[in-house]
């Protein structure tokens, strides 16, 4: 709906209009509704939740692409804990606070995608005023799905053995709670070149990043310094160049890597600049963490640790391979191995990663465009 305030016409509906300061095209080029060749009809209006950790949101971006396909007319609405992460088609990126709750409790949506199963979230869901809602609300003070095809996902939530059983990935699931298809669809992540950073990195090249550290709470899938080492020291050996990563948790322990190993180790840094060093190597091998999500989001290649989840779970879109225990894992879903009889991590040997490695650096990169690309529309 648009309006004429004394003479002057107002296209409220247009992408750019946000009624309280210019919009770009009047900023850039001087130009009023009225006369405007940069109008944009909005048609539908989305919200997604999707609040974090910060991995998850990464890896729902794939979404917007399949949302703009269908609607490329559509507002997108995105509330999360990390608004400045998601790509820049995302029309409002809101963080979780009390003014963003006020925004969208006074605004209509045609579709709302309620993604996250924390209670704050299913109960803000409840709150949306939206034609179409999908994936969870809040019942009796509890999660629940919304509708039928948000039913298989809501399950793997709270049996383990249909998680186990599930054959679908990440993305199949998300997409069908959306009622879409998910057809490869990739990640959408910005690498943070225009903050300027700069990295002096004389290392050999290919340059394989080590990202070593799995959080403070999962502790079951943190593999051993000895096994990051002895890996650090296979590749350096081949000619690799090979840079230890982390955050500040990883920091001690990243430098005894490097002692032992002789990696390189630059330290720790704040996530955009973390994104952008990533963006430096060419492939990584990481364990189940966020930085399996931003190595996917930049298309680097991956070897990837996994254990404690269904290894189904996983796209890694032709870019690298996933390496397990040679012992079954008994510790699903659990922060801490309860494993009285073995730590099955004990029982990868850096070799198996290392040869991993070794397939994963001949593979080619696919043609298709790579994330890096389509984040930055």
């Amino acid at each position: 709906m648009n309006s004429r305030v004394d003479g002057e016409i107002i296209k409220i509906d247009c992408r750019h209009y946000r009624g309280y300061i210019p919009c770009k095209p009047n900023k850039l080029y001087g130009v009023h509704c009225a006369d405007c060749s940069y109008y944009e009809k909005v048609k539908e209006k989305f919200l997604i939740i999707k609040l974090g950790a910060l991995g998850d949101v990464i890896r729902t971006t794939p979404l917007l692409d399949k949302i703009r396909s269908v609607y490329p007319h559509a507002e997108i609405w995105w509330l999360t804990h990390t608004p400045d992460f998601l790509p820049d088609m995302v029309d409002r990126k809101l963080k979780f606070d009390l003014a963003s709750i006020l925004q969208i409790e006074e605004t209509e949506f045609d579709f709302l995608y309620s993604l996250d199963k924390d209670y704050e979230a299913a109960a803000l869901a409840n709150r949306v005023k939206a034609r179409v809602k999908k994936g969870f609300m809040l019942s009796e003070g509890k999660t629940a799905a919304i509708d039928d095809l948000a039913y298989p996902k809501y399950l793997t939530g709270l049996f383990d053995d249909v998680s186990k059983a599930n054959t679908k990935s990440y993305m199949e699931e998300i997409f069908e709670i959306c009622g879409f298809k998910f057809g490869g669809e990739k990640y959408i992540l910005s690498n943070f070149d225009s903050d300027g950073y700069k990295w002096d990195i004389d290392l050999p090249r290919p340059l394989v990043g080590l990202n070593t550290g799995c959080g403070g709470r999962w502790t079951s899938r943190l593999w051993s310094e000895d096994s990051w080492a002895e890996l650090a020291r296979k590749l350096r050996s081949k000619g690799f160049g090979v840079l230890l990563l982390g955050g500040e948790q990883e920091d001690s322990r990243n430098k005894s890597i490097a002692s032992k190993s002789g990696a390189a180790y630059l330290g720790y840094f704040p996530l955009r600049q973390f994104i952008n060093l990533v963006d430096n190597v060419d492939m990584v091998v990481t364990g189940v963490t966020m930085g399996m999500h931003i190595a996917l989001g930049l298309q680097k290649k991956i070897v990837l640790i996994n254990n404690i989840f269904n290894r189904n779970e996983f796209v890694l879109y032709g870019l690298g391979e996933i390496v397990e225990p040679d012992k079954e894992c008994r510790c699903y879903f659990q922060p801490r191995c309860v494993n009285k009889d073995y730590f099955c991590l004990e029982h990868l040997s850096p070799s198996k990663v290392f040869d991993s490695a070794m397939r994963v650096m001949e593979l080619g990169v696919p043609a298709s465009k790579s994330a890096k690309e389509v984040g930055s529309r």
